[in-house]
């Protein structure tokens, strides 16, 4: 019989210390004794992530929705299909946590976003059966969604580029999209038994000791079922 790992996910929309988390619970659980195989997306140094970035850089479209909901989806999926067979699988099959900084949630937090509400659960029945079945990507065992407040993402995203807006991809440059991003996370998230995680007061970013205890809380119970 074939001993499959965890897999935990850690999402939530830009700006809301994702990678910060990321990183210190991969070292946190390692220091447990857990065998952990740390993934994050899209692998923007891998060729399977070649259409995400163009998508990205404006190459179809110079506004995210330029770009359909489910052929945007397909880019992320096939980057996530890819690696997965060529990287990770053997870590699942043998039991190892993996630990991914966003995963198909985020296809339901930005790609979803562009679709008129009445279609989103079509789209969210696509979306499981497209990355769970007909790509038959493992199905996460915890959703961890880092909580912001879309003004406060705002402004942390402006002083990672020190005030440099033309850094931002199309994404990040468009604030009517990330509001809708900010809905449809909500509603995906009641849907599908996501963890909502605040990680703000509302003007201020809780400590990351802070933060990081309460995730690692969760993937603690999470592991125990």
């Amino acid at each position: 019989m074939v001993k499959q790992g965890k897999i935990i996910v850690l999402d939530g929309l830009d700006g809301c210390g994702k990678s910060t988390q990321f990183e210190t619970l991969g070292k946190l659980l390692t220091e447990q004794g857990k065998t952990v195989k740390s993934i994050s997306f899209p692998m923007y140094d891998k060729p399977s992530a070649a259409l995400v970035k163009m998508y990205l850089h404006g190459d179809f479209s110079d506004t995210p929705g330029g770009v359909n909901a489910y052929a945007a989806s397909s880019f992320y999926a096939v980057d996530r299909y890819a690696n997965y067979k060529l990287d990770w699988e053997k870590n699942y099959a043998a039991g190892e946590i993996i630990l991914a900084s966003r995963y198909t949630t985020s296809n339901a937090i930005h790609q979803m976003s562009k679709l008129p509400p009445e279609q989103w659960d079509d789209y969210l029945r696509w979306l499981e059966d497209y990355e769970y079945n007909k790509l038959e990507l493992p199905r996460p065992d915890l959703v961890l969604f880092l909580s912001l407040p879309l003004a406060l993402s705002q402004k942390l995203l402006s002083k990672r580029y020190d005030g440099d807006a033309a850094k931002k991809d199309i994404h990040e440059a468009d604030l009517a999209y990330l509001e809708q991003c900010s809905r449809a996370a909500a509603y995906a998230g009641a849907k599908l038994g996501w963890q909502f995680v605040e990680v703000s007061d509302g003007e201020h970013l809780y400590p990351i000791e802070q933060i990081r205890d309460n995730l690692y809380q969760r993937i603690q119970e999470a592991l125990e079922c």
